[in-house]
């Protein structure tokens, strides 16, 4: 078994140019899939049962439907970097910060996904970037998003009191 990183990836000294997205691509595509065939399968058998009432196949249908949302809703996680910072889009919440309140990128052994220092003292998790499915490559991700953070750093993140207070939207 090699812990070298596949060679799509960026190494930890190379810095892509941005935008740049970090996904868990591989937990999406098996989320999104088995969404879709158990929305599918839910739908097949409510049509198939012939003692079911109208109203029950669409009870089938939209508990099919719901189970989909949820793990739509799941495979949602990302962190985009741009020219002005991070936008971190975890299950429910979306945080925008600058390059200036990232003090350290952390992905210790054991961490279930990225976890963000800011200069305000706080932590941020950042699902999308989590060693599940693909360790190596959530590892290659961290030493990626670490050094843009401390290649964008502009000195003491007390010098831009503007860019303390991250953004929150729904």
């Amino acid at each position: 078994m090699s812990d070298a990183p596949e060679t799509s990836h960026q190494t930890s000294q190379e810095i892509p140019t941005l935008p740049v997205t970090f996904r868990p691509g591989r937990t999406r595509a098996v989320l999104l899939t088995a969404g879709v065939a158990i929305l599918v399968v839910i739908t097949t058998v409510a049509m198939l049962l012939e003692k079911l009432s109208p109203g029950e196949r669409l009870s089938f249908v939209f508990t099919g439907a719901l189970l989909f949302g949820v793990l739509v809703l799941l495979s949602r996680p990302k962190v985009v970097a741009d020219e002005s910072g991070v936008t971190v889009v975890n299950i429910a919440s979306r945080h925008r910060l600058a390059w200036a309140q990232i003090v350290q990128v952390n992905l210790r052994p054991g961490d279930p996904w990225v976890f963000i220092d800011l200069s305000d003292g706080t932590s941020l998790p950042a699902l999308g970037i989590q060693p599940g499915i693909a360790k190596q490559r959530a590892i290659s991700d961290a030493r990626t998003l670490r050094a843009l953070a401390e290649a964008r750093s502009i000195g003491d993140p007390g010098e831009h009191p503007d860019e303390h207070h991250d953004e929150h939207h729904r």
